[in-house]
């Protein structure tokens, strides 16, 4: 015998309508210093992930295009 599937509202019931957390027992995120500032992750799907090996490659890439875009280069003030 198949279960009826969940109705939206019976999943909101399980909610509480208040979560009240102990935050002395929180803990800082030991991986933060590894990271340096400003720094955005990006997550690629598998078949671009495949193709490089490492963000070395894939900054280099991205480099690279951003220069082939029209209008990405600097315009030089002329002195006069």
């Amino acid at each position: 015998m198949k279960k009826a599937p969940r109705r939206a509202d019976a999943a909101a019931a399980d909610m509480r309508s208040e979560y009240r957390f102990d935050y002395t027992k929180g803990r800082t995120n030991r991986f933060a210093g590894r990271i340096p500032a400003n720094t955005v992750a990006v997550v690629l799907d598998p078949d671009v992930t495949s193709v490089f090996g490492s963000s070395e490659s894939v900054n280099t890439f991205l480099r690279s295009a951003i220069r082939a875009m029209p209008g990405s280069r600097k315009k030089s003030r002329k002195a006069g």
